[in-house]
């Protein structure tokens, strides 16, 4: 079957795969916000959200391999479509719970699980499969600049509606619009063997065996951990942090915004920079230029310029490295597997996610303050920095056999 003998062409594919990862990520990076209001309210610590936020990020991560395999059984449409009802209702959800433990299993369990069914990475992954290897880098690179857009566009909007409604309402209108992700995923090819300039006639078990045996994915598995110990610490704790400044809220809600409009340029430089160069090597750049940017956040005087400063610094790096890290998996190793073969280096990264936003909460708890956690960032951005450089991206052989075959 083939993707341009029907209306789901290539333009329609990526269009709604953008669509799908601006809308499932925005209103994931929009949950630092509600910290505040609802820990307030309900008369919870930090903690105690910090705690929900990460059991969300470690049911993203453990869910994800699963999903990614079912994609590339089924196709990425039933499960993007079953993702997008439960990450609705997790979200619905934590407006009527009064318990830390409703809040774990709503926006914890839940939400976790219904981001990694609906996951802009398994969008993506669809995405690859309808574009040649000379464009995959760049369209990778697009879907991960539609999420960030959706980060631009939910941040402040979230912000507005707690603003005028409260953050119960708020999270009624975040349910809503997760569903618009369902007739949106009905555009994405429905035949997960859909793959252009490649066939493939492995096995998702050899490709397990395969991508086990080579050094290279575990070290990019490894590497992928500190992204998501940046990049879920400052999503949930930045605005606190802000606050904790003594600066006006809506600069942590205009922050994140900032960090996910400065993503949308740092996504294609990234996409570009990944057509262009070695992906290892843009990939160590980006976790040694991190761990630069927060060094400058501790050291320099906390005004609203230095917060918008280092919210545009880190947009650049923030899911630059996404294009890069999933450029490398399908380089190596082929689209076939390519949603399940990335949801094994994506656990890494919410194993990650996992403790920089538990840890957050704990160390704020017990030392009020989240210096502990700002130094951590740096030390893990060098080591990244160091574990990227050994990795052997280039395509495995077998691939450029059954290109020939496929041509």
């Amino acid at each position: 079957m083939s993707v341009s003998h029907s209306w789901r062409t290539p333009f329609v594919v990526i269009l709604a795969g953008c669509a799908i990862a601006l809308i499932g990520f925005g209103v994931r990076s929009s949950f630092g916000l509600f910290l505040e209001p609802m820990t307030v309210t309900q008369g919870w610590s930090r903690e105690t959200f910090g705690f929900a936020m990460a059991v969300q990020n470690l049911f993203w991560g453990v869910g994800l391999p699963f999903a990614g395999a079912m994609a590339d059984k089924f196709g990425a449409v039933k499960v993007i479509l079953f993702g997008a009802v439960i990450y609705a209702i997790g979200v619905f959800t934590m407006t009527v719970v009064d318990s830390p433990a409703g809040l774990v299993l709503s926006g914890g369990v839940l939400a976790g699980t219904g981001i990694a069914l609906s996951a802009f990475t398994i969008a993506m992954a669809s995405m690859a499969r309808v574009v040649g290897p000379e464009k995959r880098s760049l369209t990778l690179g697009l879907g991960t600049a539609a999420g960030s857009l959706g980060q631009v566009v939910f941040s402040p909007l979230s912000q507005g509606f707690i603003n005028a409604y409260g953050w119960s309402t708020a999270l009624v209108w975040l349910a809503a619009a997760l569903l618009i992700m369902i007739p949106l995923a009905l555009c994405l090819p429905g035949d997960p063997t859909i793959s252009k300039g490649e066939k493939s006639n492995q096995t998702l078990a050899n490709a397990l065996t395969e991508a086990a045996s080579h050094r290279g994915y575990i070290l990019l598995t490894v590497g992928f951990f500190v992204c998501g110990f940046h990049v879920a610490f400052i999503t949930v704790h930045f605005p606190a942090y802000i606050r904790d400044l003594g600066l006006d809220p809506a600069v942590g809600a205009w922050s994140i915004a900032l960090i996910g409009l400065m993503n949308i340029a740092g996504s294609l430089l990234s996409g570009i920079a990944g057509q262009r160069y070695s992906k290892k090597m843009s990939l160590s750049v980006i976790y040694f230029a991190r761990a630069v940017v927060i060094t400058a956040l501790i050291m320099l005087p906390k005004s609203e310029l230095v917060i918008y400063l280092f919210a545009a610094s880190m947009g650049i790096l923030w899911l630059s490295t996404v294009p890069l890290t999933t450029g490398i998996v399908a380089q190596v190793f082929g689209v076939r597997y390519m949603a399940t073969l990335f949801g094994i280096v994506f656990l890494s990264h919410q194993i990650g996610s996992f403790i920089g936003v538990w840890l957050g909460g704990r160390i704020y708890d017990q030392t009020g303050s989240y210096d502990t956690m700002w130094i951590a960032g740096i030390v893990l951005g060098v080591i990244a920095g160091f574990i990227h450089l050994p990795i052997n991206e280039k395509p495995l052989t077998r691939l450029s056999q059954s290109a020939a075959a496929a041509n």
